[in-house]
């Protein structure tokens, strides 16, 4: 390996271990001290009741974990959302898990808490997925009601997607292991069944101080809305548990007797590392943004024994089409190439770049994986459409419209990763967050933005100079470039993947060499669906 190759390997490994620091805090929750708040009342936290619920805690991948990740600051900040969201087995079956963290602000809703939890139920009724509520929560984050009751995706969604997958036979279970209070009471009541923790689970509309004050009845939580009440008076529980590892114990119990789910059928062999190592991808990511590389040398190291198949190998070279698999499972690729290529015509195009016959190739390839019922794998490192009389007139942009209505009307599984740039109308062809990939996952080597800092800030730094002139002010070359630097500095930390992954605008930064481990559960997870229904274009046909 030469010194370019060692110097990019070093700084996406540093890049890695920043990820890995980042999420070692974030684990923590509301810190120490609130976790041995949280263990004196004889109460797991939310990851621990995760790990003692599931059958391998090792295979689990996790939804959201930097969600709200520098946020809140005022309020001291929002952790992980203030609630865990996993996906894993529990006794042999496939399920998605959301644990309220009391140990975050006693697992208050915040608007990103409710965000998340949304997030985790459409995963559930895309792929016809078992959730599992684990509940400790104190309700809406009270100084931030107005961003988290009244909306549409607020709050109250979560009870009618509660009602939806109970309509579509979507098995739900629901512990009460601490507080469950106000509007979030229906949560558990409108899952399939509903455990309690004695003395520590309470569920009730309004609590004993609220009580007191509303109708003048002098009555304890415990009574009013405890274990033994909902339990054996009110009937609103189905099963008492007396710590939180019986309750866990209960659920392993009832999905134990659980019937096989049916399944899609995606095709599937015996599973083979690939022959090339894949922590060398390390080194083939180059740290300059603008520099060239070969995503085969990526795609070599991602699917199963570095094998995959070149559809229209020579035609529309900026976006490379393979079938592959990865994990055993059969898997249609749709990737940015990052190098500089020859058109069929012999002329230069950019890496990166999206030309028509780029646009071209991966619809007609969408189809046919839509058409074999093979999952799309989208790795993006995309700078956008390219732009210029020469292709405007060559209709790129009606070429461009046939690949976004292609990844907008595809019934098969999607699932994409940001390697790199993600950028303008590239990151919707791409099959960005607006386009519905099951699962949306980025490198700590990604950016998301409108377009690069570099290119944003100069566009940004005209409209400030533009502004300033006209007040009068007079632009030195050095207050000049204090502008810029500001502008870009502002736009770079927009770009961030962290600044996206806290927005749930991806599921999650991982590790690279995690990619094949959450592409294969993805997939599995997809094979619960029960119906993908017909791909059609509509009026725009290839």
């Amino acid at each position: 390996m030469d010194l370019k190759f060692n110097k990019n390997e070093d700084f996406n490994k540093l890049k890695v271990s920043e990820l890995k620091e980042r999420l070692a805090r974030v684990y923590k929750g509301g810190g120490d001290k609130k976790i041995e708040k949280q263990h004196s009342k004889n109460k797991l936290t939310a990851r621990e009741r995760i790990d003692h619920l599931v059958d391998e805690p090792q295979d689990c991948i996790e939804i959201g974990a930097l969600a709200g990740y520098d946020m809140y600051k005022e309020e001291g900040g929002c952790p992980s959302g203030g609630v865990v969201v996993k996906i894993g087995k529990v006794k042999q079956h496939q399920v998605i898990i959301v644990a309220n963290d009391a140990t975050v602000k006693a697992g208050a809703w915040f608007p990103i808490t409710g965000k998340k939890n949304l997030r985790a139920q459409e995963i559930a009724i895309e792929n016809h997925l078992p959730i599992i509520y684990l509940v400790d929560s104190a309700g809406v984050y009270l100084p931030m009601q107005d961003e988290i009751f009244p909306d549409k995706e607020n709050f109250g969604r979560i009870f009618r997607n509660n009602a939806i997958m109970s309509s579509k036979g979507i098995t739900q279970i629901a512990a009460v292991m601490g507080s469950c209070v106000a509007g979030g009471a229906y949560l558990p009541i409108m899952s399939d069944e509903a455990l309690i923790v004695n003395k520590t689970g309470s569920i009730f509309l309004a609590g004993s101080y609220l009580v007191k004050a509303a109708i003048g009845e002098d009555i304890d939580n415990e009574k009013l809305g405890g274990a033994t009440t909902h339990c054996e008076i009110s009937g609103v529980t189905d099963y008492k548990a007396e710590t939180d590892e019986d309750a866990l114990d209960q659920i392993k119990r009832i999905f134990d007797k659980m019937g096989e789910p049916d399944k899609q059928g995606f095709n599937r062999k015996k599973p083979a590392k690939p022959k090339e190592q894949i922590d060398e991808v390390f080194g083939f990511i180059p740290e300059k943004r603008s520099d060239q590389y070969d995503m085969r040398e990526v795609i070599s190291r991602l699917v199963d024994k570095s094998e995959y198949d070149e559809y229209k190998e020579g035609y529309g070279q900026t976006i490379i089409t393979a079938y592959a698999r990865i994990d055993g499972w059969a898997v249609g690729i749709v990737a940015n190439q990052r190098k500089v290529v020859k058109s069929k015509k012999g002329e230069m195009q950019f890496g990166g770049v999206i030309y028509s016959d780029s646009a071209d190739k991966a619809t007609r390839f969408i189809a046919n994986c839509n058409q074999k019922k093979i999952p799309l794998v989208f790795l993006q490192d995309v700078t956008g459409f390219m732009v210029g009389s020469k292709s405007e007139h060559g209709g790129i942009i009606k070429d461009g419209a046939k690949m976004v209505n292609a990844v907008s009307n595809s019934v098969v599984p999607k699932f994409t990763v940001i390697i790199g740039n993600s950028y303008g109308a590239g990151n919707y062809a791409m099959c960005g967050k607006a386009y519905d990939p099951r699962l949306i996952i980025a490198w700590p080597s990604a950016e998301l933005a409108v377009m690069s800092g570099n290119s944003a800030a100069k566009v940004l730094l005209q409209i400030e100079k533009s502004k300033r002139k006209a007040q009068g002010e007079k632009i030195t070359e050095d207050k000049e470039k204090e502008l810029f630097d500001k502008v870009k500095s502002e736009y770079d930390a927009q770009t961030s993947p962290y600044y996206a992954a806290a927005r749930l605008w991806t599921d999650a930064i991982i590790d690279p060499v995690d990619t094949r481990k959450w592409i294969s559960t993805g997939i599995n997870v997809a094979d619960h669906q029960t119906d993908m229904g017909k791909f059609n274009m509509g009026v725009l046909q290839t």
